[in-house]
Parts: structure tokens; C-alpha cells; sequence
């Protein structure tokens, strides 16, 4: 079977994956350095019989992609930066009444407009605790313009499967960068489609069934007739302030998430089978040090790296299979240590933990790498 071949950006990537994956609305506002995935979707979807709508700001933004996703169609929204926090509130909106949903968040310099050209990897932590309240998080984050579009589509998978927004992080160096990847047929490509309720069914919007994870869907128009409240809710979907309905809701929400972790996580290990060392990197910074670890191994340094792909839920118990083994790790991002304080959590006094970062806007070079981690050996 002959391959579509294209030479992409990241951003272009991940409109390419969208599309595959089903997605037939975007809504949002444009923003350095994302607007590239806003563009490509307002010329692609109308051509394939979707919906692009340009919101008057970033909150506008999620709220329609919320809207056409309660009403069965598959939609994405992509921001960066300052448009990112604009959207938190929404995203704990779509946590809790369960709807499907994709944000991509295309990481530059900040805070506030900070470095809107220049690439960052300081919304790690907003990722996972950004909306208020406990609520069900899941970030995926590539290091290559394939992977961009593999995570995509995973990423569509992700929010039916489990019927939750899911962030799909990037940052300018993935967003921006070229890469020759081959698209896949539709046929070869897993894609994964919300329940939706048989048809006279004595339906309950958030009731599960035997056998399910989460509740079947309706869609919004088809029949049913449901509430949808971003207030703690029944099965029926009206709001409750019962504390023992909240406590079973809150509970179900969880661990939909935290009970399918081994389905959920993801990550790379290279060259880790016998290293005594460890770099964890991830997104564009994971590039530069996979070229380290090669460097190292050509100087025989027993070294590997340990990409999390998955960041939330983060692989904690793959990490925890290497405490004991690996005398030091060292963990370098574009920030100043935000997943380094999840990585001594896990570890604990098990190896130390070193970290090396930046937040100016600069990538951080294979020899500035390669000088830090050196200082330990």
C-alpha cells in the first residue's frame, strides 16, 4: 500500500492527525505560537464537511468546542501561553459534566505575554492543577512532528474513551519544527468513538452501566432529554447538593483515570537497560538529549534517557522500577524544575536528582547538557 509522505511542521501535524482521528470542529482565537493549527483547520474542515469558528477571545474558544462536542461531533481547540490560563475554568467545566474534548497548548516564554516566538515548557504544572478542584487529568506531550500526530490522534481517543478533556502540551520547538513523517491510511489507525446509548434505552446521562467505564453519551438534539450543569449532578445530570452524591461522583471521576493508568501512560526508554545513569527529558528538550546520551555512549558512559510521553497521569511506576539502579538523575526542562518536583516525589532518597533548565527563551544545547551532567561523574 503506498504511503502519503509529507513534509510538516508540528503544528501542521497535528491538524493532519485531527482530521484523521475524526475531528469536525475547531473553535478558537489565534495565538503565537499555535495559530499555524487554527489556520490548516479553517481551510481543511469545511472541505470534509466540518465547522471552523474563529471565538471573539480564548474562553469563547473552549466554550464552543464544548458545545459542538455535547452534540456528538469530535472537536479541538489550540492555544498557547496567556490563552492556556483562559481556559481553565472551561476545562474543570468539561472534567466535571464529562465531556469529550482536546485542548492543544503549543508552550512559548512566560509568564503572562512573556516570549510569545520563543519556545518554554513552563505549563507543566498548570497542566495538571491549572482548573480549581480535584478533577481527572490527562497530557500527552511529543518530541517530533510523527509524534505530534500519533498523539493526536491518541489524544481524540483518550477524550471519547474516557469522556474528558484531554491537553495535548507542545511547545514552540515541536510546533515549529519540519519533519519529513508518513501518513498512515484511515484503515491502519485505531480510532476510538464515544458509546453512545441504544436507541428507547431508559437513559440517565451519567449513569454507568455494567461493564463500562463511563456513562454512554447521547447526543445533544437526538431525543434524549438530559441536563448538563458544571454543579455536582445526579445520574440524572440535575445539580445535587447531597455530600454522599458528591463524594461518589468525585470518587468515579478519579479513578476512571487513576484505575486505567496502565491503558492510559506512555513513554520511551533509550538505551536504559544497563545504564547507571539517567537524563528525563521531555517535548523538543527531550530531542537534545537523546544526542546526549548518544554522545555519552560513545565515550562509554553508561547513560539512557527516560522520556515521559505521558505526563498526566505521570509514569511513576516505571520510574520506580529504576530507584536502586540509576546512581543520579538528571532531569532538564524549559522551566525552573516544575516536573523535577514530581520526579523527587517518586524516587524519594532512592538516587539523587539533579536538574538543569532554562526559562529565556533559549533551547538548551547538546554541550551546556553535556557539561552539567559530567559535573557527577
Amino acid at each position: 500500500m503506498s504511503k502519503t509522505v509529507k513534509f510538516l511542521q508540528g503544528n501542521e501535524a497535528c491538524v493532519e492527525g485531527a482530521l484523521m482521528a475524526g475531528m469536525r470542529f475547531y473553535s478558537g482565537y489565534p495565538i503565537t505560537p499555535s495559530t499555524e493549527i487554527a489556520e490548516l483547520s479553517a481551510e481543511r474542515l469545511p472541505r470534509l464537511g466540518g465547522k471552523f469558528i474563529q471565538m471573539e477571545d480564548e474562553i469563547g474558544g473552549i466554550a464552543a468546542a464544548i458545545g459542538a462536542s455535547l452534540t456528538g461531533v469530535k472537536a479541538m481547540t489550540a492555544t498557547s501561553g496567556p490563552g492556556f490560563s483562559l481556559k481553565q475554568e472551561n476545562i474543570g467545566y468539561a472534567a466535571l459534566a464529562e465531556i469529550p474534548l482536546v485542548i492543544v497548548n503549543v508552550q512559548r516564554g512566560g509568564p503572562s505575554t512573556g516570549l510569545p516566538t520563543a519556545p518554554g515548557q513552563g505549563d507543566v504544572m498548570q497542566a495538571m492543577w491549572g482548573t480549581h478542584g480535584d478533577h481527572p487529568v490527562i497530557c500527552l506531550t511529543p518530541d517530533s512532528v510523527k509524534e505530534t500526530f500519533d498523539l493526536t490522534v491518541r489524544a481524540f481517543n483518550l477524550a471519547e474513551k474516557y469522556r474528558t478533556p484531554v491537553i495535548l502540551l507542545t511547545d514552540e520547538i515541536t510546533g515549529h519544527m519540519r519533519e519529513k513523517i508518513e501518513i498512515p491510511e484511515v484503515s491502519e489507525i485505531e480510532i476510538f468513538n464515544r458509546i453512545r446509548p441504544e436507541a428507547g434505552s431508559d437513559y440517565k446521562a451519567y449513569r454507568v452501566e455494567e461493564g463500562d467505564i463511563v456513562p454512554k453519551m447521547a447526543d445533544f438534539g437526538a431525543g434524549y432529554r438530559y441536563h448538563v450543569t458544571g454543579l455536582m449532578h445526579d445520574e440524572t445530570g440535575f445539580p445535587s447538593n447531597s455530600t454522599q452524591n458528591a463524594q461518589k461522583l468525585m470518587d468515579r471521576l478519579m479513578s476512571k483515570v487513576s484505575d486505567h493508568v496502565d491503558d492510559i501512560v506512555d513513554f520511551e526508554e533509550f538505551l536504559m537497560d544497563d545504564a547507571e545513569y539517567m537524563i528525563l527529558a521531555y517535548g523538543g528538550t527531550a530531542r537534545t538529549a537523546k544526542a546526549v546520551v548518544k554522545s555519552l555512549r560513545e565515550e562509554g558512559v553508561k547513560v539512557g534517557l527516560f522520556r515521559p510521553i505521558t505526563l498526566w497521569p505521570f509514569p511513576e511506576k516505571k520510574l520506580l522500577e529504576y530507584t536502586g539502579k540509576i546512581k543520579d538523575i538528571l532531569v532538564t526542562e524549559l522551566n525552573y524544575g516544575q516536573l523535577k518536583l514530581e520526579v523527587e516525589r517518586v524516587v524519594k532518597s532512592a538516587c539523587s536528582v539533579r536538574f538543569y533548565g532554562k526559562a529565556n527563551g533559549e533551547i538548551i544545547t547538546p554541550k551546556e547538557l553535556t557539561d552539567i551532567f559530567k559535573e557527577v561523574l
